[in-house]
């Protein structure tokens, strides 16, 4: 399959990769820096933002690395920097350990897959939010204007909810009550966690946010499945969104990691 793309932006390629149930529109913030240096290439994976989803499609963090390899190929990139959010953070990581002569460097914001015990099953909260924003998405921008609907829907997202942009809450929304790839994506987590060897070859960079509690320090920041050489950082007043909530200092870190390559 084919996947959308938003790219812009000269230099060398960077590949920012969303998370589940999000999609492109999620860099809006930290996209015209990261394009004064990069040709940034934002992709959308199946079933999310612009991607249509293919039920023979794999959506495993492995088979997504597989994917996103192949799409890659087809714009003639050999070797790109690699930036992902939660889900996209694990796929980053999967294709920097299976294609590590394709892969210049990856920073992991908030990636998942960094716990001991794999997740076996959905949980009851997490479909109940999907329901919610799947009907509730199209009148997002006119909802968003109260800060009683901020808070709901992003209380426990952002210790930021108050101030982030509206464009950026109402896209989030929108993204992820239109994702018809959410429960595949999250299927394909299940069971499985991240813990392949990564080159030392290949900087690696980890941020996670102090207020992250979709995946909170005590349960799914396991630094042994990391790549040992794994440069950590930790950002205050931050949640599961770094780059929403603490954009000039992520932007800082994936420059200096960049810089690092070899």
């Amino acid at each position: 399959m084919t996947l959308s793309y938003e790219s812009s932006g000269t230099g060398e390629p960077l590949v920012l990769l969303h998370g589940m149930g999000s999609a492109s529109t999620i860099w809006k913030q930290i996209m015209p820096q990261l394009t004064e240096r990069f040709r940034v290439i934002a992709l959308d994976l199946p079933g999310h933002g612009k991607s249509s989803y293919d039920p023979k499609q794999n959506m495993d963090p492995h088979s997504l690395a597989v994917l996103i390899k192949d799409e890659l190929a087809k714009l003639g990139i050999e070797k790109a920097h690699f930036v992902g959010n939660s889900l996209g953070g694990w796929i980053a990581m999967d294709f920097a350990a299976t294609y590590p002569e394709q892969t210049l460097s990856v920073v992991g914001l908030a990636p998942a897959g960094l716990w001991l015990v794999p997740t076996m099953q959905r949980t009851a909260l997490g479909a109940k939010s999907r329901l919610i924003a799947r009907f509730v998405y199209p009148f997002a921008d006119q909802l968003l204007k109260e800060d009683w609907a901020r808070k709901f829907a992003f209380g426990l997202v952002s210790p930021e909810w108050r101030t982030l942009p509206r464009e950026t809450l109402v896209d989030a929304v929108v993204a992820y009550g239109s994702s018809s790839g959410y429960f595949p994506a999250w299927d394909g987590m299940l069971k499985r966690r991240f813990d392949k060897p990564i080159s030392k070859m290949v900087p690696v960079t980890i941020i996670f946010g102090d207020s992250d509690n979709t995946l909170p320090a005590q349960t799914s920041q396991e630094r042994t499945l990391a790549p040992e050489h794994a440069r950590w950082v930790f950002l205050t007043r931050s949640g599961h969104a770094p780059m929403w909530d603490r954009p000039t200092e992520v932007i800082s870190e994936i420059f200096l990691t960049t810089d690092n390559v070899s």
